[in-house]
């Protein structure tokens, strides 16, 4: 495995806990910033908005540099708004920081997605991604509770000086470990990319992922009140019941990354099966302690741990370019957006358990979106454009 793939994994860890930090830290920002707790609510909507509608066209943008000069010149954005971020002395200002940091995260997933399709042969292509996106497993995992710490230690703002300081190291680190890609020339350029979308059937494969992310995170969003108000665990271990629930996800990413090359499409339809069986049994059990952790701690081996093969299954239909995994992503955003909305007004009518079945019933829509795949092609190829976003020679000869 290229030592470019574990590199990429750190941006992504310093993106993902720039994302997570508020969630972490509402009261003593709300404080700070002299605003309510929902309004600071309404900062980590802003990002994630930002990320889905801004991302791309920072990628557009973006593609007449080659790669890793993309790379550090969303590092530099991104460090412009965490450290906008961190001085912030108005909800403004800290609003305009998020859909900064938003946008400039989104494109960062695009580009360094693209890179590591590149650098790495197709045959093991689900594999790098899996360890590319081990970064945003270990944000869940690791950057969520220490930047929580960090903030409720030496203040909110700590939090953000600290991911800033990930974020440098991570820039240096993938400026010396990032190998010198040039831009890739043929195959049609944005124009190629562009076209993809034309496909009918690239709309029903970057709808999978909306409804794959969007059922687990329908139960995510609201696991710690479900753990608490139903399940009956004190507030004191639903952190550690969380972090339970991240290494799930690293456990389950690895597993996913290994099958994802040569049996992308079985293993969404194995993951979407098993996964609306742990949302089906958590609603029914969410009472009971033992199979409500059981069914928690499935949810994590088998849900956002599709990604690996949800982005192979979208290169294999578009291609491997920045756009494609950048549009990607941001559908996945949408999954993230939608179903925590939704999760919140099925609560209002039929209670926390609510978001439990809205989350079971996106996983069998998604199933219904990848059944038609079943009897496809399932072996490694570089898919429609493929060819041009592989690492030759030149390329790596080539300067950024």
């Amino acid at each position: 495995m290229p030592r470019a793939v574990y590199v990429l994994a750190l941006g992504i860890f310093a993106m993902v806990t720039s994302e997570f930090v508020v969630a972490g830290l509402m009261p003593q920002m709300a404080e700070g910033l002299d605003a309510t707790v929902p309004q600071i609510g309404y900062l980590i909507t802003a990002f994630a908005a930002a990320m889905a509608a801004g991302g791309p066209f920072l990628t557009v943008a973006l593609m007449r540099f080659p790669p890793r000069t993309a790379l550090m010149v969303l590092f530099a954005v991104f460090l412009v708004g965490n450290v906008l971020a961190a001085t912030a002395t108005g909800y403004g200002t800290m609003m305009a920081a998020r859909i900064i940091t938003g946008i400039a995260s989104q494109a960062f997933f695009g580009v360094g997605i693209s890179l590591c399709a590149r650098l790495t042969r197709p045959e093991i292509r689900g594999r790098a991604i899996a360890v590319v996106l081990n970064g945003l497993m270990l944000g869940t995992l690791l950057g969520l509770p220490v930047s929580t710490l960090v903030g409720e230690r030496f203040g909110w703002r700590a939090a953000f000086w600290a991911i800033t300081l990930i974020t440098v190291v991570a820039a240096g680190t993938t400026l010396v470990g990032v190998p010198r890609v040039a831009r890739a020339e043929s195959g049609g350029g944005l124009r190629q990319e562009v076209g993809v979308f034309r496909k009918p059937r690239m709309w029903l494969v970057l709808s999978s992922s909306t409804l794959i992310i969007g059922a687990t995170f329908s139960a995510f969003s609201y696991f710690n009140p479900i753990l608490t108000d139903v399940t009956g665990f004190s507030t004191g271990t639903v952190p550690l019941l969380l972090v339970a629930y991240g290494a799930a996800t690293v456990i389950g990413n690895n597993v996913v990354g290994r099958f994802a090359d040569r049996h992308t499409v079985p293993v969404l339809a194995v993951g979407l099966v098993l996964n609306t069986l742990f949302l089906t049994g958590f609603a029914l059990f969410a009472d009971v302690p033992a199979p409500a952790v059981v069914c928690m701690m499935g949810i994590g081996l088998v849900g956002v741990t599709m990604n690996p093969a949800m982005v192979t299954r979208v290169q294999r239909t578009g291609n491997a370019g920045p756009l494609v995994n950048t549009v990607h992503s941001s559908f996945i955003t949408l999954g993230i957006i939608l179903s925590s909305s939704v999760g919140a007004v099925v609560i209002d009518f039929w209670g926390l358990r609510a978001p439990l079945w809205l989350g079971a019933v996106l996983a069998l829509a998604g199933l219904a979106t990848v059944l038609p795949d079943l009897p496809g092609r399932t072996a490694p190829a570089d898919g429609p454009g493929g060819e041009h976003h592989r690492l030759t020679g030149k390329d790596a000869a080539s300067a950024s």
